[in-house]
């Protein structure tokens, strides 16, 4: 896809230019793709304006002097509440008028799908196509209220006189009354008569209605303002502030438009996770839920302070609650819940999977009350010594002001020596070189894993007590405090155990600012408190490193728009050009999305900037983990992440990726797996983090960024340029910057070509001699854990009818069919199927590779055939007295002769064991019934391996056997009617997979026979009669062939012994089938150590083998720039939610390597994104 790939295809061109006027004006749809009267659009004009002419009469009054400025509002907005009311109550007559008629209509699916047939100017349908009408009653009668409510508060708010007062200008006064009114209404329209498609938008659905209060919020947000002014008195700054909004007002409709205002439930959102966060010394929340419970709580926290009239029962409390507020509160009222059901219960509670959760108990309960009785023991004994002066580099503060210092250069130090590179540019020379294998790894890195330790006591011990300290020796905790110091410290308090090193850096840069500042006559040291100076450095610092991470986002889109070939379009020389000449404005876009926290928004993700609305740091509204695109490759990842989590919990505790923070992210690489991680949230001694799984099915798109992502780790970790000291990093300036390797236990995945293998004769030759043996030995396995649910041979005396009971059908035992002479089951012969079938090979394979019953795994016709061992049912179609041969010829016209018409169905003859025990071993009598020839019986008891047939019994030990005889095994060794029974058992599983053929078979059989799609035969129809016997026989098969492998890779099987090891490892240790198997999910999900199975590559020709093997092994883990992923989240929110622009091969979408364009949009949540794997909110514990 070259570059020039339209950014938008021509429908929704189309579509776009007809949503955005309509979204610029609030709802008017003045722009229709097809032709339509002219009072459609006299009558939106008329509407648009009615709030108008109600303002203005009310204006006009006023101004006359007839009424007073409240008085006037209110006329105006009672005639605006009465208007709105009676265009809803026209909406409902028009729909109930036309609902019969509406169920009549039959859609016309060649029509636009906007277009509308109108009758009359004020017609059913004209009415419903100008005002749609509210999904609630409920809302039809408040959204009229607060249309009322608003136009006669617009009224006072833009009347003349009141904005000559505030501006002496009569030009401005006249601009801004007829601007303010276009204003209100718009917002009017948007709120009673049709609500527009808003650019900035956080919930694909509306349900509530919600978005149509978003306008008139904003509205009644600069009225309030407004307000406030008129009923304060000598307040300079609220009427600076409201001269200013008076302005902004009229650029409202602009910045709706440009999305820059979050939606209602985006905003309150985000004000409370930047009230948490900043105002209260809180972290982001991973729920809407948590977000609203943990805001309120720390809100009441420093409410309550307030109310303290101690200072000492001040400090106590804030230090105390700061402390237990920055814990992990949902995993201890888990921990508690369960405690307490299991205590009322008198029972062990059920353990429910919540993903990698804190097993929170008396050794972390003891922890923390230890931890918090110093800290408050701290705090009251430096509290009493502290004396009340100002700040003097002799006091104890000072001292605790270089402690701090002097900690926060060493944790740095301890930090960047974890990873790769140190500041993301120069390779770190204490970092292990060429990291490929584990034990390397692991023994390279001990220096490191000690330093890492002492980092963490650092962090999680010396660092809070080091603060609390300095908190307890300020002065302004020694009188009594005010708002702000209740605020400030309370914010502090518990920013100290919640944010442990940004809490550091502040305290920091605070104390280095009073150690610079002596006079105490400056700004700083007079207005302000130590608690609020934190706050603002706080802010201060968070700002600041957003705009360097979004201005490094904007220089890489212009710089790669240009030197990535395949993003250079016709305009991006244009592009750059203007942002070059238009820096200042680049600036001020990022400086302005920096200082509202929202994401910077790349349109089209080229280099033209907006400003995105402010919304959480986890960008999505939907519950975490809630949804995810599940396919066969989900298991990988269900595997390996409770892994992935236990090493990323030590990397985090060790600083080995670095500052994490809420809304960080992170990439970690492992062969063709993806893993992105997002930071929830983050408080003492724990992290919660949510795991996403990328597709492993790569497009081309997808294979071009994580060939990069390859590069940018390979250069970092295994190749041997960087042996130098302090090397650059070559990808400097990525947004992905290589950090760590983590140890994890997942699968490795090998895929081998098996040409010369499976189409070697000499391997395919013996393939039917293993498969004996190995059937042999799995029907003895077989037989003998069945044998162990009895006790004595007196209780199998008890049913001489058969072994196994309860695998035979009910009824009477069926004879055995009549046996046939060799030469009728030609047609049966392996190479005569393939010949005649070479056209359906893999056509049939692929059918039946999925599917799950066994009776479904060979190609039977559907017709009702008499399968041995079961109850015959009466049909027209066969007569009773029809032989089971008559019907299948008759039904499968398969032309063969009848030799045994009219013939009696024979009896079992009863089996006369030599040995009383051998009934334990019997099989089971229906397995017996195959319909093979006699002569093929004789041939298989030459070929019958007995010898490996007395080893196989030799090896059982028959334990479960309360009493035996001492001669047991060599009994059963010398039945020969057990032995028989084995020889027919065998026979009848080769007869149902290879036929009576004794050629050689070819590989495609080989193949076929692997993934039980074999073509329909007899010998096969009568198999899969048998699910528990075609299931063995499938699995020995697949076993012979895993054998053969092993066979021509390892050399051939010396003696018994090994070939029986071998079995054992394959029962035991292997999963041999294939990928699409049920059973294939669940070994991976129980974590067997070996998974095996077998491919074709149709285009090619070729079979292929795939083996998985569990081991500990290297993942890489990389840390993203945070307001990249979030500038492009942004976008594609942007782009399907309102341009809906879902084409998949949109612009957008395509592969950028130096943005890893492609991975981000996959990463995001469904339905804009597509992760095959999404986990619940994982806690990490960090110590």
């Amino acid at each position: 896809m070259g570059p020039d790939v339209p950014l938008l295809n021509d429908y929704k061109q189309e579509f776009f230019l007809k949503r955005f006027p309509q979204t610029l004006l609030g709802g008017p749809r003045l722009k229709l793709g097809y032709c339509a009267p002219p009072y459609i659009y006299v009558n939106q004009i008329i509407l648009f304006l009615t709030p108008w002419l109600w303002g203005g009469v009310g204006t006009l009054l006023y101004q006359l002097g007839v009424m007073k400025d409240f008085c006037t509002a209110a006329l105006s907005g009672g005639l605006m509440f009465v208007t709105a009311l009676a265009l809803q109550m026209t909406n409902l007559y028009a729909k109930q008028k036309t609902v019969t008629v509406e169920r009549m209509q039959i859609q016309n699916t060649l029509t636009d799908e906007d277009e509308f047939e109108f009758s009359s100017c004020v017609g059913s349908e004209t009415v419903k196509f100008i005002i749609p009408g509210k999904k609630y009653i409920i809302n039809t009668v408040f959204h009229s209220l607060l249309a009322g409510v608003l136009c006669g508060l617009g009224t006072w708010y833009l009347l003349p006189n009141r904005i000559t007062l505030l501006y002496s200008n009569f030009g401005g006064t006249v601009v801004i009354f007829v601007f303010g009114w276009v204003t209100i209404c718009i917002g009017e329209y948007s709120l009673i008569i049709n609500t527009a498609t808003e650019t900035a938008t956080f919930q694909a659905l509306d349900p509530y209605e919600i978005t149509a209060l978003m306008r008139p919020f904003y509205i009644f947000v600069f009225i309030a303002v407004d307000l406030a002014h008129r009923f304060a008195v000598n307040a300079p700054i609220l009427e600076q502030t409201n001269q200013i909004l008076h302005i902004l007002f009229l650029f409202l409709p602009f910045l709706w438009a440009m999305g820059i205002l979050p939606p209602l439930d985006a905003l309150f959102l985000w004000g409370m996770e930047q009230l948490l966060e900043f105002g209260l010394g809180g972290s982001p929340m991973s729920s809407n839920t948590k977000l609203l419970v943990m805001f309120l709580i720390s809100a009441g926290t420093a409410i309550a302070s307030y109310f303290i009239p101690s200072p000492l029962g001040v400090i106590l409390f804030m230090t105390g609650f700061g402390f237990i507020l920055s814990l992990n509160l949902s995993e201890i009222w888990f921990a508690f819940k369960h405690t307490m059901i299991s205590h009322l219960a008198s029972s062990k509670s059920k353990n429910t999977h919540r993903g990698l959760r804190i097993q929170f108990g008396w050794r972390e309960f003891i922890f923390y009350v230890t931890v918090l009785a110093f800290a408050l023991t701290e705090a009251s004994l430096l509290h009493q010594f502290a004396g009340s002066s100002s700040f003097s580099q002799a006091r104890p503060q000072a001292i605790a002001s270089y402690i701090l210092i002097l900690l926060l250069v060493i944790m740095w130090i301890l930090r960047e020596i974890q990873r790769v590179y140190l500041f993301g540019v120069f390779r770190n020379p204490f970092y292990p070189k060429d990291v490929r294998t584990v034990a390397v790894f692991m023994e390279k890195q001990r220096r490191l894993m000690k330093v890492g330790v002492v980092r963490r006591i650092l962090l999680t011990l010396v660092s809070p007590f080091a603060m609390i300290a300095f908190l307890s020796l300020d002065h302004s905790l020694q009188n009594l405090h005010s708002v702000s110091v209740s605020i400030g410290f309370t914010r502090i308090f518990r920013m100290v155990w919640q944010n442990t090193e940004n809490a550091l850096l502040d305290m920091v840069v605070v104390s280095a600012a009073q150690m610079l500042m002596f006079n105490p006559d400056l700004w700083w040291n007079r207005s302000l408190d130590t608690g609020i100076k934190l706050l603002l450095v706080g802010l201060l610092r968070d700002r600041l490193f957003q705009f360097l991470s979004k201005l490094h986002f904007a220089i890489a889109i212009l710089l790669t728009s240009w030197t990535e070939k395949k993003q250079r379009r016709r305009s991006s020389a244009a592009l750059i050009a203007l942002n070059l000449a238009f820096f200042p404005v680049l600036l001020a876009l990022v400086a302005v999305s920096a200082l509202l926290s929202s994401p910077l928004l790349p349109l089209f993700t080229l280099p033209v900037f907006l400003v995105g609305f402010p919304r959480p740091l986890r960008s999505w509204p939907g519950p975490v983990g809630g949804t995810a695109c599940v396919c066969s490759d989900t298991v990988y990842y269900r595997q390996l992440v409770p892994g992935l989590a236990a090493a990323l919990q030590s990397a985090l505790a060790a600083g080995g990726l670095g500052l994490s923070l809420p809304g960080s992210h992170y990439l970690c690489r492992f062969q063709d797996r993806l893993m992105w991680i997002l930071v929830l949230e983050k408080g003492f001694t724990y992290c919660g983090v949510n795991i996403k799984g990328l597709e492993l099915q790569e497009t081309s798109c997808h294979a071009a960024e994580a060939h990069r992502v390859d590069e940018i780790f390979e250069m970092a970790f295994e190749h041997q340029e960087h042996t130098r000291i302090l090397s650059p990093n070559p990808h400097f300036g990525h947004i992905l910057t290589p950090c760590t390797v983590v140890p994890v236990r997942l699968y490795s995945d090998a895929r081998n070509v098996l040409s010369g293998i499976i189409d070697s004769h000499e391997n395919l030759k013996h393939l039917k001699d293993d498969f004996v043996k190995v059937l042999v030995w799995m029907l003895v396995q077989y037989c003998y854990k069945k044998s162990k649910a009895w006790e004595s041979p007196g209780s199998a005396n008890k049913n001489k009818q058969g072994s196994f009971p309860e695998n035979q059908h009910g009824g009477a035992v069926k004879g055995s069919r009549a046996l046939r002479e060799e030469e009728s089951f030609s047609v049966d012969t392996v190479e005569d199927w393939t010949d005649d079938s070479d056209i359906f090979d893999f056509e049939l394979s692929s059918r039946t590779r999925d599917r799950k019953e066994p009776e479904q795994l060979g190609l039977t016709p559907k017709v009702h055939l008499s399968i041995p061992g079961s109850v015959e049912t009466q049909s027209q179609d066969f007569l009773p007295e029809m032989s089971p041969e008559d019907k299948l010829n008759r039904a499968v016209v398969l032309g063969l002769p009848a030799v045994d018409k009219g013939k009696q169905p024979e009896v079992l003859p009863h089996v006369e064991f030599s040995c009383s025990y051998s009934e334990l071993l019997s099989i089971p009598e229906e397995w017996r019934t195959a319909p093979v020839p006699s002569s093929k019986v004789s041939e298989m008891r030459q070929r019958f391996p007995e010898e490996w047939y007395h080893f196989v019994l030799s090896q059982l030990d028959f334990f479960h056997l309360k009493e035996k005889p001492s001669s047991l095994l060599t009994d059963l060794m010398k039945d020969k009617a057990l032995k028989d029974l084995y020889i027919h058992g065998v026979l009848s599983c080769c007869f149902g997979l290879f036929g009576l053929d004794n050629a050689v078979p070819a590989p495609r059989h080989v193949f076929r026979a692997y993934t039980g799609g074999i073509p329909w035969s007899a010998g096969l129809d009568w198999l899969t009669g048998k699910p528990e016997l075609f299931q063995l026989a499938l699995k020995a098969f697949r076993y012979t062939f895993k054998l053969m492998l092993d066979k021509a890779s390892l050399g051939p099987v010396e003696n018994f012994k090994e070939l029986v090891n071998y079995l054992e490892e394959y029962e035991s240790d292997w999963y041999i089938g294939l990928v699409s198997d049920l059973e294939w999910q669940q070994a991976v999900l129980q974590e067997k150590p070996y998974l095996f199975s077998l491919g074709h590559d149709p285009s090619m020709g070729i079979y292929t083998g795939r083996v998985l093997t569990l081991q500990e092994l290297l993942v890489q883990v990389g840390k993203l720039n945070a307001e990249a992923v979030r500038g492009q989240w942004a976008n594609l929110s942007w782009e399907l939610l309102y341009a809906t622009n879902d084409d998949e091969e949109r612009y957008s979408i395509q592969a950028h390597p130096a943005l890893l364009r492609n991975l981000t949009v996959q990463a995001a949540d469904p339905p804009l994104g597509y992760p095959v794997y999404s986990s619940q909110l994982l806690q990490l514990p960090l110590f």
